[in-house]
C-alpha cells in the first residue's frame, strides 16, 4: 500500500507542477500578444526597437561602435549558455549510458523510484537542455546578423529589418531561458515529487514578479 501511495504521488503532482508552468506561460504569451505594454516582455521589445532606430538611421557608421559592443556581449552571453547546455546535455547523456542510478533509489527519496521512472526523468532534462542549447545558438546567430547589418558600410539598411533581427534572437534568448526554467523543476523531480511541486509554485510566484510590467512606456523622441 505504501508503494502504491508513492508511485500515485508521482502520478499527481508532476503533473500538476507541468500543468501549472505550461498553463502561467500561455497565459504569458496571451498577454503579450494582446497587451504587450503589460509584460516585462513587451516592454523590453519596445526599449530594444528605440534602441535599434536611434543606432541605425540616425548614427553613422563610424559611430556604431558601442551598438556593435553591445550585440557581441549579446553574442558572447549567448555562446556561453549554450556551451554551458551542451555540456550539461553530454553529462546526462554518459549519465543514461553508464545506467548508474542507485543515487535516485535511495531511501531518501520519496516517490516512484523504478528503473522506468528514472529514465524518463533523464531523458526530461535532457530534453530541456537541447532546446536551451538550440535556442540559444539560434539567438548568437540573428545577433550575429544584426551584427553585420549594423556595420553596413551605407546608410541605407531597412530599420525593420535590423528591429525583427534583434527581436528574432531576444525571443530565442527568452525561450532558452524558460528551458532552463523547466529544467530546474525536472532536476528537483530527481529528489521526489513533492520537491517538484513546490518548486513549481515558487517558480510562478516569482516570475509573475519579473514578467509583469506595471511601468508605462516610455514615447521615444
Amino acid at each position: 500500500m505504501g508503494q502504491f501511495q508513492k508511485d500515485y504521488l508521482d502520478l499527481i503532482l508532476v503533473p500538476c507542477g507541468l500543468f501549472l508552468m505550461f498553463g502561467y506561460h500561455l497565459i504569458l504569451v496571451y498577454r503579450y500578444v494582446n497587451c504587450p505594454e503589460n509584460t516585462t516582455i513587451g516592454y523590453e521589445n519596445h526599449n530594444k526597437r528605440a534602441w535599434v532606430k536611434k543606432n541605425v538611421s540616425e548614427v553613422e557608421l563610424k559611430e556604431r561602435g558601442p551598438a556593435i559592443s553591445v550585440i557581441s556581449s549579446n553574442i558572447s552571453a549567448a555562446t556561453a549558455l549554450s556551451s554551458i547546455s551542451l555540456v550539461l546535455c553530454s553529462i546526462i547523456g554518459a549519465w543514461i549510458g553508464s545506467s548508474n542510478t542507485n543515487i535516485f533509489t535511495n531511501n531518501y527519496i520519496y516517490g516512484n523510484k523504478s528503473p522506468s521512472t528514472v529514465y524518463i526523468k533523464y531523458i526530461s532534462m535532457l530534453s530541456c537542455f537541447l532546446v536551451a542549447f538550440a535556442c540559444f545558438v539560434q539567438t548568437a546567430r540573428y545577433f550575429v546578423h544584426v551584427n553585420f547589418l549594423i556595420s553596413m558600410p551605407n546608410n541605407d539598411i531597412p530599420v525593420n529589418c535590423v528591429v525583427k533581427e534583434v527581436i528574432r534572437g531576444s525571443n530565442f534568448w527568452l525561450i532558452g531561458l524558460r528551458s532552463l526554467y523547466f529544467a530546474t523543476n525536472l532536476l528537483l523531480w530527481i529528489f521526489g515529487p513533492i520537491p517538484m511541486f513546490i518548486c513549481s509554485v515558487i517558480m510562478v510566484g516569482v516570475l509573475l514578479n519579473f514578467d509583469w510590467n506595471t511601468t508605462p512606456l516610455h514615447q521615444y523622441k
